[in-house]
């Protein structure tokens, strides 16, 4: 006889539980830190796809790509970090677990079944602009809230994002 394993759910993010003299208002800090660990969990997702083309990529550009999107994969790593770390330094708790970052990431799946370098190309390139229209969506939301840090903080990452698709999509684009 088998029983039935409910269904997982995301766990709400929990509230910011340690005092701090930072003057942006509680109220405001929570509202980052809902925003900030829902950014957390789609970079831990992005960094991990970004791994999987690495590992997985196969074809005759297969050593400039697999270098690349592990290049890609580290940047994006300080990326996760630096997120965590404005989290709790606004009094909050980062949530970043893999289990976490599945149930909450906005980026679509990675496909498993690709091996092609062109194939994991435009995967890659879709999971980093993807991330980038939330990265640019994150710095308007952190400007309302009054948060020039943060704002500041996806500003950067926005950037990098952006240069990290460039050299990915320049694998696609035709000299004219």
């Amino acid at each position: 006889m088998t029983t039935a394993i409910p269904p997982v759910q995301s766990p709400a993010v929990s509230p910011i539980t340690y005092p701090t003299e930072n003057d942006i208002s509680a109220g405001r800090r929570l509202e980052l830190v809902v925003l900030l660990n829902q950014r957390l969990a789609s970079a831990v997702d992005l960094q991990l796809q970004l791994k999987q083309a690495h590992w997985n990529v196969k074809g005759p550009h297969f050593i400039g790509l697999h270098e690349l999107f592990d290049k890609v994969s580290e940047s994006v790593e300080s990326s996760v970090d630096t997120i965590a770390e404005r989290i709790v330094q606004l009094g909050g708790v980062a949530e970043g677990t893999a289990r976490i970052a599945a149930l909450r990431s906005r980026l679509e799946e990675y496909p498993l079944n690709i091996a092609n370098g062109s194939a994991h190309v435009e995967a890659v390139a879709k999971a980093l602009s993807d991330f980038g229209h939330d990265a640019r969506q994150t710095i308007e939301q952190a400007s309302e809230l009054n948060d020039a840090d943060t704002a500041d903080i996806f500003t950067e990452v926005s950037r990098g994002i952006d240069k990290w698709l460039w050299f990915v999509e320049a694998h696609t684009q035709a000299e004219k």
